[in-house]
């Protein structure tokens, strides 16, 4: 089906990758080509000794150093102390996979779709993603309900106010708190096992907890709060895809990857080049650098035959919503649940979507205006 996003918008990048394959960016005064074609992205993304994340506080784009004062883990470092720190995280991660996790998100979801049901109307960005983004990590991360209710109070970005105030020092001490509990009284939660890991033979630090922290909590907040409102947005606009997927459940699995492809919900991330090299003509000196622009990469018509509709059948979709490379996302999985939680219990018990209100979200940047998803969608759900 046409894609809402794009009949609104086009694909922001479209002119500049065919002709090009790159677009300059001016990022906080400084100009970052950005890789824009899929097998550019997912060549760097390979390629860690020339294009490298080893740049604490500037690979998340705009930098970070002014809301946060460690080194997000795994994040920014390379192999192979990459591949050591990842595997520090990965079984709290890897249990959206466990049966008994699955039915905690399925009981979630059900519990919010039921209260969305009862009411005549839902603003679905801060009454319904935010809590299921918060409440799912809960699970997640084996944390009790209580935490949930705090990060629900931490909005929509967990870095920034909305008009743009740090709010990363109240997190770092939160962070800290949680730490300092898990030590004295160490369980099976995620800081828990933070406090009790062991990196290259040693404790970890206090930094280094808290860069894993950073990550969990940020890394995964926004990008599922934008894909929740987007598929319901779309949803409501594409009744048709609605009742396609209703016909037969065992097509939500490869819509869902449709949806993250089509979202996209990270833009990009930055590299430090380490070595001089030439982008498509421009050049880059080593130190300076690049972005790997994952949105572009997912609409690139050598690889998506008609990137710009939404094909809930697509096959093959080897999107980079996930990112590509050392650095596949950690919460892929976890993403993953949640949007398949969410699509299967709408089938099941939601006749269609109702828009009321719509205010888009937007990324605003000298060269490039993309839509994100939403920053208020207000719907009314009608039950089978």
């Amino acid at each position: 089906m046409p894609c809402p996003f794009h009949q609104q918008q086009p694909d922001p990048f479209g002119e500049p990758r065919r002709k090009d394959g790159v677009l300059v960016n001016n990022f906080q005064g400084n100009p970052v080509p950005m890789l824009l074609r899929h097998e550019d992205v997912r060549r760097a993304a390979k390629d860690w000794q020339q294009f490298s994340s080893d740049a604490p506080f500037k690979v998340p784009i705009p930098t970070e150093e002014d809301v946060r004062t460690v080194r997000q883990l795994p994040l920014e470092v390379d192999p192979p102390e990459q591949q050591e720190y990842r595997a520090i995280a990965e079984p709290y991660f890897n249990r959206a996979k466990l049966p008994e996790v699955i039915t905690q998100m399925e009981t979630l979801v059900e519990q919010l779709v039921t209260d969305a049901l009862s009411r005549d109307s839902l603003e679905i960005v801060r009454e319904f993603a935010i809590p299921l983004q918060s409440r799912a990590l809960a699970i997640l991360l084996n944390m009790p309900q209580s935490e949930a209710d705090i990060w629900i109070s931490w909005g929509t970005h967990v870095f920034r106010e909305g008009d743009g105030t740090s709010k990363g020092a109240a997190l770092e001490t939160y962070t800290n708190s949680l730490l300092d509990r898990a030590q004295a009284n160490p369980g099976t939660d995620f800081f828990s096992g933070l406090t009790q890991a062991r990196f290259q033979g040693r404790p970890l630090t206090r930094e280094e907890m808290l860069g894993f922290c950073s990550i969990v909590f940020a890394g995964g907040r926004d990008t599922i709060i934008n894909s929740v409102s987007g598929i319901i947005g779309h949803l409501s606009a594409q009744p048709a895809d609605f009742s396609f997927l209703r016909e037969d459940p065992k097509r939500i699995v490869g819509a869902s990857e449709e949806f993250f492809r089509v979202l996209s919900p990270s833009t990009h991330l930055a590299r430090l080049c380490k070595a001089p090299v030439n982008i498509h003509g421009i050049d880059v000196a080593a130190g300076k650098f690049v972005s790997l622009n994952f949105a572009a990469a997912n609409y690139d018509e050598t690889v998506f035959e008609a990137p710009e509709e939404v094909r809930l059948d697509r096959r093959p979709n080897p999107h980079v919503a996930f990112g590509f490379g050392a650095h596949l996302c950690l919460g892929a999985a976890h993403a993953r649940l949640v949007v398949r939680t969410l699509l299967k219990s709408l089938c099941d018990r939601v006749e269609r979507i109702d828009t009321l209100e719509a205010v888009d979200k937007y990324e605003n940047e000298t060269s490039y205006r993309r839509r994100l998803a939403f920053d208020r969608l207000t719907v009314r759900l009608v039950a089978r």
